[in-house]
């Protein structure tokens, strides 16, 4: 799908949509608890989609109240399918690659676009200390396993995501009958590990670090018949919200925890040092459009910001340079080049450096054809960036979005007609 996004200023109020981290981790929780599980606020987009399928073959019988709630009954795993497709969720397939291995049923995972050429070999490094037979495809999807997975106190390198130990987290807090230790080394992306441990807690398990190096498990579960948990809106989504009021608007945002464990909620620090107005409420984020100056940033534990960072980056005039690249590699694209790539195409110089990114803003935005390489948060930076060029912007399968934010185009649009 090509979508032609059109200038102009944008203002009004709108929702987060539910974040499809904490929402993704709720549902593989949601299957291991014996019971049921009400999920409020749950998200929509193609990766939550993925996630609800994957625990209904894993044996969870869930029930759909739009504008409710899901509610998930659960035994614990059941599979009804030996095939686990994880779509194009990073997330998923790390996670529930863990999670099957509590069963001794053989299953298989597998996915599609950028998810079958990520490497997988933290799978092959790991999981056969567990006692769990594993076949890759030379590394990558799609991946066998058989358990039952059997805990240990096992090491771990914690460079490549940290989506792989959620999933280990998760599936030794279930399957531990005795303490059990996890020690990491290189761990990235802190914050989302602390969005898990904080899920496991809500879902009755014990598990504590030192210092993120030695992850400790308590088999003391609390038991519960049933559990309702409502799902955080998403600062991913939300900072291309604020990015676009920073470049040319007024926006408001509600349904954001303020004090959430989700990385992006750095985007805060970062409108603030572009020299942007920024109103925190306990209901509600206002970001309004200042005069912005170009800045400095280490995004190595929240990558997620690199695509709405460099659109904002593009109307800062001077130099802004953000460290951290080497977390871009393994994404939906590789987002460094990707970056490049396409904000060049609209007059942005961008450099890279080792593990640093050099944007050069300020300069006319060129109208432009652009591509987002299948991958969401480009399509929203490339949108958001059009928003305050001299001529409309095209971007080519721009249906991406329908991986975080379906309704992201809507929303944006109907900012502008606010002022029409």
């Amino acid at each position: 799908m090509k979508i032609s996004i059109r200038p102009g200023y944008i203002s009004g109020t709108l929702q987060a949509p539910a974040s499809k981290s904490v929402m993704q981790r709720a549902c593989a929780l949601a299957l291991l608890h014996t019971g049921i599980t009400r999920i409020h606020n749950a998200g929509n987009s193609a990766d939550d989609k993925a996630a609800l399928a994957i625990i209904k073959n894993l044996g969870a019988n869930i029930k759909y109240l739009p504008g409710a709630w899901i509610e998930i009954v659960s035994t614990g795993i059941h599979p009804i399918s030996q095939i686990l497709d994880c779509g194009e969720s990073g997330l998923s397939m790390r996670m529930f690659t863990s999670i099957a291995a509590l069963s001794s049923k053989k299953m298989t995972i597998t996915g599609s676009g950028s998810l079958t050429k990520r490497p997988m070999y933290f799978f092959e490094d790991t999981l056969p200390q567990l006692q769990v037979k594993i076949k890759t495809n030379a590394g990558k999807l799609p991946i066998e396993v058989q358990g039952p997975m059997q805990p240990k106190n096992i090491k771990v390198d914690g460079s490549l995501s940290s989506q792989f130990l959620t999933g280990l987290l998760i599936s030794l807090a279930h399957a531990a009958t005795k303490s059990t230790e996890i020690e990491v080394s290189h761990l990235s992306s802190k914050p989302y590990i602390d969005i898990t441990l904080q899920l496991l807690q809500e879902f009755g398990y014990r598990v504590v670090h030192r210092d993120y190096r030695l992850f400790s498990i308590t088999p003391q579960k609390k038991e519960k018949k049933e559990i309702d948990f409502t799902v955080e809106g998403d600062w991913s989504s939300a900072s291309f919200l604020f990015v676009a009021a920073a470049i040319l608007g007024d926006i408001t945002v509600t349904g954001l925890n303020i004090h959430s464990y989700q990385a992006d909620k750095d985007i805060l620090k970062l409108l603030e040092l572009a020299g942007a107005q920024v109103t925190i409420q306990p209901e509600c984020i206002r970001v309004i459009k200042d005069q912005l100056r170009p800045f400095q940033f280490d995004a190595t534990h929240c990558p997620d910001l690199f695509p709405p960072i460099v659109a904002l980056a593009a109307y800062c005039p001077g130099e802004t340079v953000i460290q951290g690249i080497e977390r871009l590699f393994y994404k939906e694209s590789n987002r460094a080049e990707t970056l490049k790539i396409e904000f060049e195409k609209l007059g942005i110089p961008i450099s890279l450096h080792q593990n640093s990114m050099t944007i050069q803003g300020g300069t006319q935005i060129l109208a432009a054809t652009t591509d987002s390489h299948q991958d969401h948060r480009i399509a929203m930076a490339l949108a958001v960036v059009a928003t305050a060029a001299r001529e409309p912007i095209m971007i080519s399968d721009a249906e991406a979005v329908n991986k975080s934010y379906p309704r992201f185009f809507d929303d944006l649009d109907s900012l502008k007609l606010a002022n029409e």
